[in-house]
């Protein structure tokens, strides 16, 4: 299974760790040391997903449950309103994000901000995150990384002016965290309360067909 490189700035180190401990004799705590750095590995896997081919579709930009949707979203970035689809990722999910549709980035907005836990709402507005927009078809389609309680950093791999294919990499966010799809509000929502889904490949909502 292919791992995102971030894992390296804390594997690295591990083994490292691992290996001196070993070397004077102290072969529990380096075996906990393995351990350690075989989660983090687990933490930073990246595996391939299936990306639903039809253009109508639109996938979820992460792995996780759902935990709150609201069809009333509007600040500065979405002043019309859009819709709000919260997913909250576990400590034991893959943290990778991915493109939910195709599009071109036309804004990236980064918040310092605090580190509240991530299922509280509140974190969306006022935790550490990145703000991605993309330029696509149906009109502004946005893609927030949180940080949460644990999660201490934001990762954002993509520029102003790159153009991205459905279930294309965004970034990730380290160690448990939160991602908001933000979706116009003319759209089909598939996504329900508490659904479970995976980024790249669960369908989120339908493009819906205007009629001639």
């Amino acid at each position: 299974m292919p791992f995102d490189r971030e894992c390296l700035l804390f594997v690295i180190p591990l083994v490292v760790v691992a290996l001196a401990l070993f070397l004077f004799g102290l072969a529990k705590p380096a075996w906990a040391v393995v351990a350690l750095a075989a989660f983090v590995l687990f933490f930073f896997r990246d595996p391939s997903r299936v990306i639903p081919a039809d253009e109508d579709l639109i996938v979820a930009p992460a792995d996780g449950k759902v935990i709150r949707i609201d069809s009333s979203y509007q600040n500065d970035d979405f002043p019309d309103g859009a819709v709000c689809v919260s997913i909250f990722l576990s400590i034991f999910n893959v943290h990778v994000q991915r493109s939910p549709i195709a599009g071109t980035v036309a804004t990236k907005k980064y918040n310092k901000g605090l580190y509240l836990a991530a299922w509280n709402h509140k974190a969306s507005e006022d935790n550490e995150s990145n703000l991605t927009i993309f330029d696509t078809s149906i009109g502004k389609v946005g893609v927030k990384q949180i940080a949460g309680l644990v999660a201490r950093r934001v990762v954002t791999r993509v520029n102003v002016g790159q153009t991205l294919a459905k279930g294309e990499h965004i970034g990730l966010i380290r160690f448990g965290s939160r991602v908001d799809l933000i979706l116009p509000q003319d759209v089909e929502l598939v996504s329900k309360m508490g659904d479970k889904v995976s980024g790249g490949s669960t369908v989120m909502a339908r493009i819906k067909v205007k009629a001639d």
